[in-house]
């Protein structure tokens, strides 16, 4: 791995770390209005993002697409908004585990689907190393009690955390990592707020009490504004395939902080799962041994299918 992919790696295995403790964050925000909570992250995490989105930033807004602005309000809706409802609508039938196996089989579906609708073929290594980080997800979290309406919101979740690294695809390169991110949590914000006022009415936004003001802290500081940032920075380099190998280390972040809080505990099949997710992870990334490489201007490992419009433009200063 060159410098370019070994930053790129660790962009992107921090972002997935984050997350990961955004998980245990949840736990303690389970009587706080959802779609409330989501329009305070999302809109905090704009707010802080914007005066970081560079020179030129309204600009690169105004050249979007009609096309475009319908993807980043799709990926919004579906990336972001939409898979958090989906596990929340999962755990009303389903323990935890659920959701989250199934989300573990991200790097699967993505190492599949961004190479067809490029036309190019899966990346063998790539896929086998996917294949082991899902296997990694299961054994750290295992499986447990659902149904048939379970399952369904699980993929559902699994659907949202796929769309949030594929639909990007095209909007990254001209909007880059920082701007990316700030619109897309504005975007979020409003649908949050339309999803509250259907859903909840009058009562879908109350003043946190300390412990959801701290939580909500963390989720919109650290893992939306730095997490979100290291993500799609780290896909830059390293492209959506490889990138999404690293969401293996959801669980494993949310197994490890789980005991801080009370959750949960770590113990030998967390420890095996995690060993499983890492190896799958250094396979797949190329750590282990000369990756194929993806295509992409100077050499440089884009993820694919941008759009015409897109090429040639160059990203200033380079991701809940």
């Amino acid at each position: 791995m060159n410098a370019t992919t070994t930053r790129g790696a660790l962009l992107a295995a921090l972002a997935c770390v984050l997350v990961g403790g955004s998980f245990t964050a949840n736990s303690v925000l389970g009587d706080y209005p959802y779609a409330g909570g989501q329009f305070l992250r999302y809109a905090l995490a704009c707010l802080l993002l914007v005066p970081a989105a560079g020179k030129g930033a309204a600009g690169r807004l105004r050249a979007l697409t009609p096309r475009q602005w319908s993807r980043l309000a799709l990926l919004a809706a579906v990336g972001m908004v939409g898979f958090n409802l989906a596990v929340i609508a999962a755990e009303r039938t389903a323990e935890p585990a659920v959701p989250g196996v199934f989300v573990g089989c991200a790097p699967v579906a993505v190492a599949v689907l961004v190479p067809l609708l490029d036309g190019r073929r899966p990346q063998r290594v790539v896929l086998y190393g996917s294949l082991l980080v899902a296997a990694g997800a299961f054994t750290v979290q295992g499986w447990g009690r659902t149904d048939g309406t379970g399952i369904a919101f699980s993929v559902c979740a699994l659907a949202g955390e796929v769309g949030f690294a594929v639909l990007a695809v095209p909007v990254l390169r001209p909007l880059g990592p920082r701007l990316l991110s700030a619109t897309v949590c504005a975007v979020a914000a409003v649908e949050s707020a339309a999803v509250g006022l259907v859903v909840d009415g009058s009562g879908w936004l109350r003043r946190p009490d300390g412990v959801e003001t701290a939580a909500l802290l963390w989720q919109a500081v650290v893992v939306t504004v730095v997490g979100f940032v290291c993500w799609y920075m780290g896909m830059q380099r390293i492209g959506a395939e490889r990138a999404t190998l690293f969401s293996g280390l959801i669980p494993v972040a949310a197994a490890c902080t789980a005991p801080l809080v009370g959750t949960g505990s770590y113990g030998l099949a967390q420890a095996a799962g995690s060993a499983l997710v890492g190896l799958g992870v250094a396979l797949g990334s190329g750590a282990l041994g000369r990756a194929e490489r993806e295509p992409g201007p100077r050499g440089r490992a884009f993820r694919g299918n941008a759009r015409p419009e897109s090429r040639g433009v160059r990203v200033p200063g380079t991701r809940e």
